[in-house]
């Protein structure tokens, strides 16, 4: 058992030496900060089209046409809402949230066609939109039905993708942090996002690495054109960073930033909500193999777990150095508590984060199995087992 112990110890304590000197650096939120990097104006500013795939969002869609319709933005600019079938009133109260802000002539509300079989729902709104932009724009920017953007959000993104000739510009927006359950698990969501997809390697041209917030995206047309368009992609679940995959394959340049001026207005108050929002995709990011899952589950344990069960260990080689793997896991998580205005001691909980992120992942593979995989707004948009 002693030998166990020191060999589980010093696993634990490797893993977050490489997660902290040797992962991009993806800890550091300030280096891609986008609210502190300055706004180079243009001589000349792109027309740009906005699709707004929405279905059922008769909750939050009002608020978030507002926040488009109220854009600063300096050039030509129309926005494209794509009611998916919703069994609300969200067409409706898009056209009467453009029209109460007298920019009817801006905003278009679409109904989608019936979805067609091979695409995933929310691409398919998103190629409804698309086909809506005769003639295409310079840029198409992608944003969700729940969130709202500060009035010169288009104007940075425009600004940062011309003056660093970027094909895709995404935000990483900031997601509600205030219930329980959103303090505990949301930080952590975007811990793990940007664990995943460094922002250094993703903004490197020489780097493998591609990822996107869908959330809010900004795409060039002829980087849209290079890849085959969205059908190229009709079939992904994790449609945002399948398509920044596609754009820096096809030699395009991306990035991805924060920004905590555009917020995501859905709030989830229970833990199965949350659960729900990580099931989604889980077992989709592992490419729908149990022996990924194994190899995660294992992972998992051995990043977060491990190190707080040892360091009660009694032989002081072993604790110290679980002690030292979990005093760097709170380190390099409290700037992303802090980013959310958090109180630092929600730092050390995030092995309970983690155990909560590897149950879910868990029930995705379930779901998966069962044939109920990738539920979006009523949707199984995964593939069915075989």
């Amino acid at each position: 058992m002693y030998l166990l112990a020191v060999i589980l110890a010093g696993i634990s304590l490797a893993i977050w030496m490489v997660l902290t000197f040797f992962r991009g650096a993806f800890w550091q939120l300030r280096q891609f900060d986008d609210d502190t990097a300055p706004s180079v104006p243009l001589e000349r500013w792109p027309r740009i089209v906005a699709v707004l795939p929405a279905r059922n969002e008769a909750e939050t869609i009002v608020r978030t046409v507002e926040s488009l319709v109220a854009q600063d933005y300096r050039g030509e600019f129309h926005i494209v809402v794509v009611d998916d079938h919703s069994q609300d009133e969200t067409g409706a109260l898009a056209r009467r949230a453009a029209d109460d802000r007298s920019a009817s002539d801006r905003v278009t509300v679409i109904q989608a066609a019936l979805l067609q079989p091979g695409w995933t729902g929310k691409l398919w709104a998103l190629q409804q939109g698309i086909g809506q932009a005769v003639p295409p724009p310079d840029y198409f920017w992608f944003t969700d039905a729940d969130i709202t953007h500060a009035p010169d959000t288009l104007r940075r993104l425009v600004a940062r993708a011309e003056n660093q000739k970027l094909d895709l510009v995404s935000l990483m927006v900031l997601l509600q942090a205030k219930t329980i359950p959103e303090r505990l698990l949301i930080p952590a969501f975007l811990y793990f996002f940007l664990k995943l997809y460094p922002p250094r390697w993703i903004a490197d041209r020489k780097a493998r690495t591609a990822g996107a917030a869908g959330g809010c995206i900004l795409l060039r047309h002829s980087a849209l054109e290079g890849i085959g368009g969205i059908s190229a992609i009709r079939n992904e679940v994790i449609d945002d960073c399948s398509l920044a995959i596609a754009v820096k394959r096809s030699g395009g340049a991306i990035r991805m930033g924060l920004t905590r001026r555009s917020v995501g207005l859905r709030a989830y108050d229970s833990f199965a909500e949350i659960r729900d929002l990580i099931a989604r995709t889980a077992f989709t990011q592992l490419r729908y193999s149990g022996l990924l899952l194994f190899g995660t589950v294992l992972g998992m344990l051995l990043t977060y777990i491990v190190p707080v069960v040892l360091v009660f260990d009694t032989v002081p080689f072993v604790w110290r150095m679980s002690f030292l793997a979990w005093a760097l896991m709170t380190v390099t998580y409290l700037p992303t508590v802090r980013y959310y205005r958090l109180s630092p001691l929600w730092a050390a909980l995030l092995p309970l984060a983690a155990a909560f992120y590897s149950y879910a992942t868990c029930l995705s593979a379930v779901r998966y199995w069962l044939g109920r995989g990738g539920q979006w707004k009523g949707r199984a948009q995964a593939p069915v087992k075989p």
